[in-house]
């Protein structure tokens, strides 16, 4: 089963994800601190990550940067920053895809599913 983890400050958007994901056939793990969410990297383990990027303590660009430095699992950012020099420095830090949030659920799931493909051909 392919395992997601979801790196999201906000309850409600990893809530909503979990649900999302478990119902599209996923195994997720979510974590609501980028500190902990790259303590929760197993190489080999972990299929995705999706990452926010404005987060308290350690920010979504650092958490990339940190996982990077584990592992090459997919990362899709999900973020409320649209500005094209900051979707750029994500993109430049490690991350796979980019979305921005609303997102609609079906497109994430694509995504997803898209990257764990890539992950496992």
């Amino acid at each position: 089963m392919t395992r997601v983890l979801i790196i999201d400050d906000d309850v409600n958007m990893t809530g909503v994800l979990e649900v999302v994901l478990r119902d599209a056939g996923y195994d997720v793990v979510s974590s609501n601190s980028g500190l902990r969410g790259v303590e929760l990297i197993k190489p080999g383990d972990t299929d995705v990550v999706i990452l926010d990027l404005i987060m308290p303590e350690m920010d979504g660009w650092a958490t990339c940067r940190a996982i990077r430095e584990i592992c090459q699992v997919p990362i899709l950012i999900l973020s409320v920053i649209d500005k094209p020099d900051l979707v750029a420095r994500a993109l430049d830090e490690g991350a796979d895809d980019y979305l921005v949030k609303p997102v609609p659920l079906n497109v994430l799931v694509a995504r997803v599913k898209t990257l764990a493909r890539r992950a496992h051909p």
